[in-house]
């Protein structure tokens, strides 16, 4: 009962799971190339066009939305890492309750399977199979006890080089439609850009496409709107 620290089985994976979960960064976001691109065209337009709200001349919006790009895609590198530490971290120390604390660990997979339903023989059959393979079982009680989605975790440079790659395109547009309408029509590229990913990514989440609309534009229009009027009135 050590191990439990004076819990029962079930209360002490409710715990862990909890300690999986309390660190995740990026919720409930989608995972991938696909979504960091998106999410990083976003982020840099809404920035693009609070700029822009301020009257800077081309060149400045430029370095400006160039600046931004390494900020954007050096953070994410840094949580991509400080993500996978963390997975790491937590696999070995799973690791070492598998090969220290086999019983209590047994007690741990019987308790998860028997509040989904499993019973008698067949939760022991379940428990034995699990607990034949180390690497199995530490996959399952990553993911079932302490909640977490490993197909989630990739390499910190690849979200990096999808924010840096959609930060140019979305800069490409950008200054080609400020050369070709002037700023009116980059600020409407801007809002385009915003709109478009917006709709994408709440519906590749299933979320509500209108809700994620007027929310994402309308927060990024509200900031900008503010930086106009309140440098205009100075």
């Amino acid at each position: 009962m050590s191990h439990f620290q004076g819990k029962d089985a079930l209360t002490h994976m409710k715990e862990k799971k909890l300690e999986g979960s309390l660190s995740e960064p990026h919720g409930l976001e989608l995972p991938g190339f696909a979504f960091a691109c998106i999410d990083g065209a976003r982020q840099l337009s809404s920035v693009l066009l609070f700029l822009s709200a301020l009257a800077l001349s081309w060149k400045l919006l430029l370095i400006s939305g160039l600046s931004f790009i390494i900020l954007f895609a050096g953070r994410s590198a840094l949580l991509g890492q400080a993500r996978l530490e963390r997975l790491h971290r937590l696999a070995e120390q799973e690791r070492y309750e598998i090969s220290h604390h086999r019983p209590q660990e047994r007690a741990e997979l019987k308790a998860l399977y028997a509040s989904k339903g499993f019973k008698d023989d067949l939760l022991d059959k379940v428990v034995d199979v699990l607990m034949a393979d180390d690497d199995r079982l530490l996959k399952v009680m990553l993911e079932e006890e302490m909640g977490l989605s490993l197909e989630a975790y990739e390499h910190p440079l690849k979200p990096s080089l999808a924010i840096v790659l959609s930060g140019l395109a979305v800069l490409v547009l950008f200054i080609g439609s400020y050369f070709l309408a002037s700023l009116k029509g980059g600020v409407l590229s801007l809002i385009l850009i915003i709109a478009i990913t917006s709709i994408y990514n709440a519906y590749k989440e299933k979320n509500h496409v209108l809700t994620a609309l007027v929310w994402n534009l309308g927060l990024a229009l509200l900031a900008s709107l503010f930086a106009y009027f309140a440098l205009h009135s100075l």
